[in-house]
Parts: structure tokens; C-alpha cells; sequence
């Protein structure tokens, strides 16, 4: 499995997710830039997701559902604030209701992704920040280790194949 290391930090409110692939930073970039290939990882495997719009420009957004065992959705987005192609992608990342609209009862994290080579691959480093302990407990009850870790662990196939 790519993923070597998942670290909660409390103290500073943040989830770390580290994954090593051995395929080049502008491979492992097309996993976020293309969006046919970001929805065959971005949800777990038991809530595969599907991108509806994919923007990944400054101030751009992503908008995705995901789709559970029973058909029940649960849409989210991205609103991007940076984007350095190939190496790097900033992004808050929400929920959303049923219509695509931003969930504002609900948390949200800001997330950077950074893509470095590393022994003739790349390393991968996701940092999911977030505003208060109150929303990171929220999220971590609701499954986000779990699911980051599983989403994470697809990519390798997606890069083999």
C-alpha cells in the first residue's frame, strides 16, 4: 500500500496522510488533474466518487458526490485557492446538500497537497487543516482517517494500470 504514514495532531488541528508511489511527480499529478481519474480515488471504495465540475485554477471549484452501497449520495466540493502544477494544490474542501450548495452547519478543512520526488518517485503529503478541535472531532467521528487512508490506497492501482 502507498500510504506510510496517517498522524492526528490535536495540538495543532491537523491530519497528515504521507503516501510514496513509484511513478513520477507529473503522473501522480494527473490523479488530481484529471478529473475522470480523480473520481476512481477521491471516495472510498464502498463510496466511489464522481466529479460533476473540475476547475483547478485559482478560485475555481471541484464539485463531487459520492454514491454509498445503497445508492444513498453525499455530495461535497472544493473551492481552490492554489494551484502550482505539477508540485502543489491548496483547497477547502466541504460539504454539500442535495442541490450542490455548501453546507455551512457542517465543517470544513483546508487541504494542501504537495508532490515531491522522492528515490525516483514521488511522496505525496496531504494536509487536511482544520478550523476548531470541535469540527476535527466531528470529522474523525464521521469516518475521515479511515476514508482518506482507503481513498489514498487506490492510487497505486490508478498509477500501475
Amino acid at each position: 500500500m502507498s500510504v506510510t504514514s496517517l498522524n492526528k495532531d490535536l495540538e495543532n488541528l491537523t491530519l497528515t496522510l504521507i503516501a510514496d508511489f513509484s511513478a513520477p511527480v507529473e503522473r501522480v499529478w494527473e490523479l488530481w488533474s484529471d478529473p475522470r481519474q480523480l473520481e476512481r480515488w477521491w471516495g472510498p471504495p464502498t463510496y466511489p466518487a464522481t466529479v460533476e465540475e473540475h476547475d483547478l485554477t485559482p478560485g475555481g471549484d471541484v464539485t463531487y458526490f459520492m454514491t454509498g452501497p445503497e445508492g444513498d449520495k453525499y455530495r461535497g466540493w472544493w473551492r481552490v485557492a492554489t494551484v502550482d502544477a505539477p508540485t502543489s494544490l491548496e483547497f477547502t474542501d466541504g460539504f454539500a446538500d442535495q442541490d450542490g450548495v455548501p453546507n455551512a452547519d457542517m465543517p470544513t478543512t483546508t487541504t494542501r497537497v504537495t508532490l515531491t520526488e522522492r528515490d525516483g518517485g514521488t511522496r505525496m503529503e496531504m494536509l487536511a487543516v482544520f478550523d476548531t478541535r470541535e469540527q476535527m472531532d466531528q470529522l474523525m467521528k464521521m469516518g475521515m482517517e479511515e476514508g482518506l487512508r482507503e481513498a489514498a490506497g487506490q492510487m497505486d492501482a490508478l498509477l500501475a494500470g
